[in-house]
């Protein structure tokens, strides 16, 4: 297929920069439309149009919106067209003219449920048939625009910012630190080893498991263990009595870490020169194209915002009679809040001096990452609680990944050393396993979505743009860089 017309548009929006928004929002929308996107090559126009927009000098915020609002459109209108199609997907042209992709499409719907909405935005081959496929088979749709939006706010980064960032640094002549490449790259491969490690840690204490099946048989042996055991095990019918194990493990084994890791960063100087490398680097790589998605980032993980997310669930929860998950979300922010506060008032590490007004409190350990770590785990926890075992993962996966851009935006912003960062995910991961820990005890009646809980979504939703918007002009001043 000819490309030329795709440098004719380059050109066009190069001339006429005012329809930037326009192309933005136009291609997302074609891009997500059922079938259209497939014949339309999406990706490459996304790339072109952000690499101009990035030229251009146009907001990045703006640029996410704009391709997130079509993103959103597109998939509404897909969703739309399948409920009227419903029973004649195979059958209406030009559907009929893809009859493998509409059943793989099924197939990957029945197999993920409305998670699929979010994980087929990043899945091609089927990417433009999922959302007519939720509403050709009938997915709620206020669940559907619930996923719809989450998977759009993931999608407008991962495919507009290489475009964008590409675009900004031909402006603005961009230099990167010595080994950027080599950095990101072994940094990249260390955190998916990391992933693996857990996944297949977690996948290691299942009921299934060799290891499970042998500490069954040995607490069995004793009355005070076996009651232990009976007290802690999931009274769900389903679940045959299924044990905590992997959450325990991970409570007792991030908590063992945290005191390991304290005690190196506090007491001793074996990280010090690790914490003065990193700082070192991310100083460099500082650009004012980078400080507003970096500032955007970690007011995300600002307490605020968490315990706004943390109040409206239990609200929404207690709303439904799940009283015991409400008080347990709560328990989990409380420890939070308190621990950090604790271990920062008794240890009162200096932070590193890079902005102009960095926080007044002790820098170890991160507050953010902790909370962060803390929100989103004990998220996908609640979440994977409902699948099966072995598909858990995804979840996992999916949930953890507003982890990243928040922790990281701590050590570019120059707020915090690399040893807080590590202990506040360890501090964050000992209380979610804590908490899921001692929730298996009242795990009784599976938690479904519903529209007090999509509500409470949309509150908090609103809560957040509202938050950023009025905390963007001190927040700008204070992480200034000096």
């Amino acid at each position: 297929m000819s490309t030329g017309w795709l440098g004719d548009l380059s050109a066009w929006l190069s001339v006429h920069p005012g329809w930037l928004a326009v192309a933005l929002f136009s291609t997302a929308f074609v891009e997500s439309l059922a079938i259209a996107g497939i014949i339309v090559p999406g990706v490459a126009i996304l790339f072109a149009v952000a690499a101009l927009a990035g030229k251009t000098g146009m907001p990045l915020t703006a640029v996410l919106i704009w391709a997130g609002l079509g993103a959103i459109a597109g998939d509404t209108i897909s969703f739309a067209l399948g409920r009227m199609l419903q029973g004649r997907l195979g059958t209406v042209w030009p559907l009929s003219r893809y009859p493998a992709l509409i059943i793989k499409g099924e197939n990957f719907f029945r197999r993920h449920g409305g998670k699929s909405v979010v994980i087929g935005r990043f899945v091609g081959p089927i990417r433009p048939v999922i959302p007519l496929i939720a509403g050709a088979l009938w997915m709620p749709w206020q669940r559907f625009l619930a996923f719809n939006i989450v998977s759009a706010a993931g999608w407008a980064p991962v495919y507009i910012l290489p475009g964008f960032l590409v675009g900004s640094a031909l402006a603005g002549e961009i230099q990167p630190p010595a080994h950027f490449f080599a950095v990101v790259g072994i940094s990249l491969a260390v955190l998916s080893m990391v992933y693996l490690l857990l996944f297949r840690f977690q996948l290691g204490l299942g009921e299934s498991s060799r290891v499970y099946s042998w500490l069954e048989r040995s607490m069995a042996k004793y009355d005070a263990t076996h009651r232990f055991w009976r007290l802690y095990t999931n009274s769900r019918p389903a679940r045959e009595g299924e044990f905590p194990l992997a959450s325990f493990m991970l409570a007792m084994g991030a908590f063992g870490l945290l005191l390991l890791w304290g005690q190196l960063a506090v007491h001793t100087q074996v990280l010090e020169p690790f914490n003065l490398l990193t700082l070192d680097w991310f100083e460099q790589l500082r650009q004012p194209l980078l400080d507003g998605p970096a500032i955007a980032a970690t007011l995300l993980g600002d307490p605020p915002i968490l315990l706004a997310a943390a109040t409206l669930s239990c609200l929404a929860l207690i709303f439904r009679g799940y009283y015991a998950a409400a008080a347990h979300i709560l328990a989990a922010a409380l420890l939070t809040v308190v621990l950090v506060w604790l271990l920062k008032y008794t240890l009162s590490i200096p932070r590193p001096d890079e902005v102009m007004s960095p926080p007044s409190s002790g820098s170890f350990p991160s507050g953010h990452s902790a909370g962060i770590t803390v929100f989103v785990t004990l998220l996908a926890s609640f979440v994977a609680g409902e699948t099966r075992y072995r598909k858990r993962w995804q979840t996992y996966v999916l949930l953890s990944l507003p982890l990243l851009p928040v922790a990281i935006s701590r050590l570019y912003l120059g707020v915090h050393w690399f040893t807080d960062i590590i202990g506040g995910v360890l501090l964050g991961l000992a209380i979610t396993g804590s908490v899921r820990a001692s929730y298996s005890r009242f795990d009784r009646v599976p938690l479904g979505t519903d529209v007090s809980l999509i509500l409470a979504g949309i509150l908090w939703f609103a809560f957040t743009i509202g938050y950023l918007f009025l905390s963007w002009p001190d927040a700008l001043a204070a992480y200034r860089s000096v």
